[in-house]
C-alpha cells in the first residue's frame, strides 16, 4: 500500500521558517519525480515545487522561489520542503504528492497524495 505522510507543519510568525517532511512507503521513491502542492483555505490546489528522482533538478512556483527549498533523501524514502521567510499568504495545507507521470502539471495530475500538514503563518 502506498503511503505518503507529511509532518512538520504548525503555527509560525511571518518571517519565520519551517521544515516539512514527507515519509514515503509502498513504492520506490527514488524512481520518481516528487511534488509539493498546497491548498489555502477556500482556494484550489496550488503547485509549489518538485524535484527530480535523483534530486539534481528542482522547480519552484514564482510565489515561493528564493524562499523555499525542496530536497530528498532517497535512502530514507523521505522528501523535504524547507520554508523560509514565511508570509501569511503561505498559510495552507501542504501535501507531498507523486505525479501521475513525469513532472507535475495540472493536466498530468497526481497519482498519490498524503493527508497533508497545516502551515499557519500569523502574528
Amino acid at each position: 500500500e502506498v503511503q505518503l505522510v507529511e509532518s512538520g507543519g504548525g503555527l509560525v510568525q511571518p518571517g519565520g521558517s519551517l521544515r516539512l517532511s514527507c515519509a514515503a512507503s509502498g513504492f520506490t521513491l527514488s524512481n520518481y519525480v516528487m511534488t509539493w502542492v498546497r491548498q489555502a483555505p477556500g482556494k484550489g490546489l496550488e503547485w509549489v515545487s518538485d524535484i527530480s528522482s535523483s534530486g539534481s533538478r528542482t522547480r519552484y512556483a514564482d510565489s515561493v522561489k528564493g524562499r523555499f527549498t525542496v530536497s530528498r533523501d532517497n535512502a530514507k524514502n523521505t522528501l523535504y520542503l524547507q520554508m523560509n521567510s514565511l508570509k501569511p499568504e503561505d498559510t495552507a495545507v501542504y501535501y507531498c504528492a507523486k505525479p501521475s507521470s513525469g513532472w507535475y502539471s495540472p493536466s498530468i495530475g497526481i497519482e498519490y497524495r498524503g493527508k497533508g500538514t497545516l502551515v499557519t503563518v500569523s502574528s
